[in-house]
């Protein structure tokens, strides 16, 4: 049995992705209001992570559970989780970070950060 999308429910799934783009641009909108530069917005960007994001999390990386622990920021101002298994740690790109399912409190402003990322 196939079933089809109406227009109506098509309208409603275009409705749904325009207003999370929607709320994602405002988060854009609030780490960046005072950033002159892709540098000061980065830092925008890892003070609200730090500020909104519950840590620690546990997910999953390269098949393995991980924790998050923190939030850091590199020299090259790459923002990263510091994820840990053991005594083992290990920075991922937050780009790159999968979440897990539910995903942490907070983790719209990774995802908020995801989308400014891939417009730079």
């Amino acid at each position: 049995m196939t079933r089809t999308i109406g227009p109506a429910a098509d309208k409603k799934a275009r409705q749904r992705k325009d207003h999370a783009a929607a709320k994602l641009d405002a988060l854009i909108e609030e780490a960046t209001v005072d950033a002159y530069d892709e540098s000061e917005q980065t830092a925008g960007f890892y003070t609200m992570l730090e500020d909104h994001l519950a840590r620690p999390f546990s997910t999953e990386a390269l098949g393995m559970e991980v924790t998050v622990e923190r939030i850091d920021i590199t020299e090259d101002e790459e923002i990263v989780a510091v994820c840990a298994r053991g005594r083992s740690r290990q920075r991922i790109p937050i780009v790159d970070l999968p979440l897990p399912n539910p995903p942490p409190k907070g983790s719209e402003w990774i995802d908020a950060y995801r989308r400014w990322a891939r417009r730079r």
